[in-house]
């Protein structure tokens, strides 16, 4: 059995490691290749290109590295169309992915889309493209499959796989750390860090005792970091989030797939989320949906605070992030737990048994 992945951005690679770990614990023989991430790798994916080579962040970011994107894309269009597996999966980054599915439909070639498009939060006209794409939608949220229902878009609901991985902690007692996850794309950290290092020093000036850390997802800027970070004894480390949320009172991190990872571990946090002036201006536009960040829209409400653009500075998150660590954080901490309960519904089996049911259909 042949079975194509295109996962063309960080937190792609992340989700699409269980899927792949999971196939080929079921038969290391399936053969398993596309645009991988380290994660899959790891777990077992031949990379054919890696999603280094095309991982951005913004409109205009993406703009500047386009003629690469598209070359990668053309790339896997032209392999794929040649040596045709069993099945093609793109995960998330559906800008890229659908075009890919769309013409490998077209050939014969069955295709999946896991992690739903937030065409419930903007851009709702795609669904006319993601009919034309893909023969099923794998939602890693249940509010996500009822938009489909609507359109007659096959889609099943499978549960997201980092609740598999992840579990609120237990028994933690507070110890003043502040962990800072400033996002893995180069736009993204270069953009945030300036704030967050500004937070860093208003925060130390209302309390000396207070400790921080700072984890990267790779290492691909972190001699910059450093630099940007010399002598304000700030902790940085490269690819062990999980361990440092564990150990942290509060997180500060950049709006994205890491905010989920944050509140199934169950800690509060501040969501920041600020792109360039021109894609921000773009998006804006086209944004429906009350909520940026992942927990608030998952439990419905403002359980943790958002910033955005403008409120993205050093004064404004420094005055919300000693509100909550001098406060109770315990009502903060019942609603987060609640989004593990929704979301661990065993994602990587049923993600496996959809996979094998479309090749076999």
């Amino acid at each position: 059995m042949k079975i194509a992945i295109s996962a063309a951005e960080t937190s792609g690679d992340l989700i699409a490691s269980s899927l792949v770990k999971s196939l080929k614990a079921i038969s290391p023989k399936y053969e398993i290749d596309g645009l991988a991430g380290n994660k899959m790798i790891e777990a077992g994916c031949k990379s054919l290109w890696h999603t280094d080579e095309i991982n951005v962040m913004g409109i205009s970011e993406v703009v500047k590295k386009l003629p690469q994107v598209l070359g990668v894309r053309k790339s896997i269009i032209s392999y794929y169309s040649l040596n045709k597996p069993d099945v093609f999966i793109g995960v998330d980054s559906p800008d890229f992915n659908f075009k890919i599915e769309k013409k490998l439909r077209r050939l014969g070639v069955k295709t999946i889309h896991l992690v739903s498009p937030s065409v419930w939060a903007w851009r709702a006209k795609r669904i006319k493209k993601i009919k034309e794409s893909t023969d099923l939608i794998l939602c890693l949220f249940p509010f996500e499959v009822d938009f489909y229902r609507k359109h007659n878009q096959k889609a099943l609901f499978i549960g997201h796989p980092l609740a598999e991985k992840l579990s609120p902690r237990k028994n933690y007692k507070e110890n003043k750390q502040v962990l800072l996850m400033p996002g893995s794309r180069e736009a993204e950290i270069k953009t945030l860090l300036p704030e967050l290092v500004s937070t860093v020093i208003l925060m130390r000036q209302n309390d000396p005792e207070l400790k921080f850390s700072m984890s990267l997802a790779n290492d691909h800027h972190k001699e910059w970091v450093e630099r940007e970070i010399l002598d304000l004894n700030i902790d940085l480390s490269v690819g062990d989030a999980y361990e440092k949320i564990k150990e942290a009172d509060l997180v500060i991190v950049a709006s994205g797939t890491a905010t989920l990872e944050v509140a199934l571990i169950g800690v509060p946090m501040i969501v920041i989320y600020k792109l360039s002036f021109i894609s921000y201006q773009i998006v804006k536009r086209l944004l429906n949906t009350e909520f940026i960040s992942l927990p608030n829209k998952i439990l419905g409400k403002a359980i943790v605070p958002e910033l955005i653009q403008d409120k993205v500075n050093g004064k404004k998150i420094s005055n919300i992030a000693m509100q909550l660590i001098t406060s109770d954080s315990q009502p903060i901490v019942s609603e987060l737990r609640k989004i593990h309960g929704l979301l661990n519904q065993n994602s990587s089996a049923k993600s496996v048994d959809a996979v094998i049911k479309v090749i076999n259909e």
